[in-house]
């Protein structure tokens, strides 16, 4: 009886073996399988991500290129209130002078009379 239990266990021992060489063996294929599997499915929705992040960049690197185009236009418009200074001091300058030199004119000769001013009386030619 001993050798019918002794055989019955080490049937039972190499059963379990057999079966854990098999499923051992097995195993990385499956595992591989199941990662194709994978890849397959989501490979096409990663590719449709891909190509948004793509156009989402290039119309992230348009857009930054406009917002520096417009700080550098700012600062430009900022430096250059220096020389909008410089004319407007130009340009009161040039009204004084005219301004002067038109009372020094108007003081050593006399001004014609406007055509649209009638003169004095006194100056009234009688042409009766």
């Amino acid at each position: 009886m001993e050798d019918q239990e002794m055989q019955l266990k080490v049937r039972r021992v190499t059963d379990k073996f057999t079966e854990s060489m098999y499923v051992l063996a097995n195993e990385p294929s499956v595992a591989l399988y199941r990662l194709q599997e994978h890849v397959r499915r989501s490979l096409p929705e990663l590719v449709q991500h891909k190509t948004d992040m793509q156009s989402w960049e290039e119309q992230s690197q348009g857009a930054i290129y406009t917002v520096e185009y417009a700080c550098s236009a700012v600062k430009s418009m900022t430096n250059s209130s220096l020389y909008f200074k410089n004319i407007d001091g130009l340009l009161r300058q040039a009204i004084s002078l005219k301004e002067r030199i038109n009372n020094s004119q108007g003081r050593s000769v006399n001004p014609s009379p406007s055509p649209h001013v009638s003169p004095p009386p006194h100056v009234r030619s009688t042409s009766s």
